[in-house]
């Protein structure tokens, strides 16, 4: 693993060095007749879009704290506290999630819903998660309970800005589901096995792993402003390999990175 970070990251400097991905340039769109150029999301940063998005990369790919992030980036030559990158993870994070999510191909039509609790300051929540048939992530919500009332607020929420509907969702015995199904998606089957429900459930371990490394979430707002970029940031540089040969799983990662440059750098338009 720490080979294949030192790759990337000596990849990222190096194009710094020859391009520095055009900072600054932005990108020229039409309005109202005249080309103008789109605002750039990196104005202001003293550090370029490569550094920047590497360590966002970082944080939300490895189970790496804010500071061994900073180690491994001065092991490099690149100075920058952790407070820094803090606020880039806060301010690039969600929005290179929601950058990728767009870019996904469509999900599957088989859904798999599932319910975990986090402690967050002493208090009890839930953490709801969907997943397809192929383990994609659909959407993640953090509430604090997990009634039919909660239950409905996650179905709007991943049903929202899609132009269809599932054709069956697995979920546990919880009646809540029931309730927000019967409800929302009247027409869509509904499977409510534990036994079934294997995907869901397996979903969760990325997310467990990192909130023992974090010591706890500190709020709710936190844990759902990190999870919702961590979930699609992480899951875009995991196909699932041990179904793909050599050759297949080294072209998804190379496709995997060309997308999130593409996604993370302003570039200049041709």
């Amino acid at each position: 693993m720490h080979e294949l970070m030192a790759e990337t990251l000596d990849t990222v400097l190096a194009e710094i060095q020859r391009a520095r991905c055009q900072v600054g340039a932005g990108v020229r769109v039409w309005q109202a007749g005249v080309m103008k150029k789109a605002p750039d999301p990196y104005r202001g940063f003293r550090y370029p879009a490569q550094i920047i998005n590497g360590a966002v990369w970082l944080y939300h790919c490895f189970s790496m704290s804010l500071r061994d992030v900073e180690l491994l980036l001065a092991a490099r030559g690149v100075v920058v506290s952790y407070e820094s990158i803090r606020q880039w993870c806060l301010r690039f994070g969600q929005e290179f999630a929601k950058r990728l999510r767009r870019r996904r191909p469509r999900p599957g039509d088989k859904w798999h819903m599932d319910e975990v609790f986090v402690r967050i300051q002493g208090q009890l929540h839930y953490l709801w998660r969907a997943v397809d048939q192929d383990g994609v992530v659909l959407d993640i919500l953090v509430q604090s309970r997990r009634d039919g009332k909660a239950a409905k607020r996650f179905f709007k929420k991943l049903l929202k800005g899609l132009q269809y509907v599932p054709r069956v969702i697995v979920t546990d015995k919880l009646k809540s589901y029931g309730v927000a199904k019967r409800e929302i998606l009247p027409d869509v089957e509904h499977r409510q096995s534990r036994y079934l429900n294997n995907r869901a459930e397996n979903s969760h371990q990325p997310t467990r792993r990192r909130e023992r490394h974090m010591q706890g979430f500190k709020s709710p707002e936190q844990a759902q402003g990190f999870l919702s970029a961590h979930g699609f940031i992480y899951q875009h540089f995991r196909p699932r390999r041990h179904q793909m040969s050599a050759i297949d799983y080294r072209a998804a990662r190379a496709q995997a990175f060309a997308v999130w440059r593409e996604e993370t750098c302003v570039r200049k338009a041709a």
